[in-house]
């Protein structure tokens, strides 16, 4: 089991239990120190005084549970309003909304497209561009996040 798949496994339930879902868990290198960052959501957003509680309930659990061998940074954060789309249910959270697709090679000449997400599977997902519907695979997309208008 990845290290990612096993922090989830651990926290999951004390994050639900304090009303946010756990969307995605990712330990990485940064500047030389490893980093293991919970991405947290709740209808409304999420505060700085939401991530400091999470941080501070998941942490004994995670000593406790002890499933990482070298130090480490605990990091808790909100998903972001330009998050890339990664799992299905970045995908769900974001149906019916505008989204922007970098792909890896140009599609009817275009290598970034904008769109209304209108569904998903676990290959691919299909775009309201205009009055036309456009059906991109997930392995073309080499980024997908939501547009953000300012």
């Amino acid at each position: 089991m990845k290290t990612t798949e096993a922090v989830d496994s651990i926290v999951r339930k004390t994050v639900e239990d304090m009303g946010f879902s756990l969307c995605d868990v990712e330990f990485q290198k940064e500047y030389g120190n490893w980093v293991l960052t919970l991405f947290i959501d709740k209808p409304g957003g999420v505060t700085i005084d939401d991530c400091e509680a999470v941080s501070k309930a998941v942490d004994p659990v995670l000593d406790e549970a002890d499933p990482i061998a070298q130090a480490y940074y605990l990091s808790v954060s909100s998903l972001g309003i330009d998050r890339p789309l990664k799992k299905d249910a970045d995908y769900e959270r974001n149906l019916g909304k505008e989204i922007t697709v970098r792909l890896y090679a140009p599609l009817d000449g275009k290598k970034e497209i904008t769109g209304v997400l209108q569904s998903y599977t676990e290959d691919s997902f299909e775009l309201m561009c205009g009055k036309e519907t456009l059906t991109v695979k997930r392995k073309d997309a080499a980024l997908v996040k939501p547009y953000i208008r300012f």
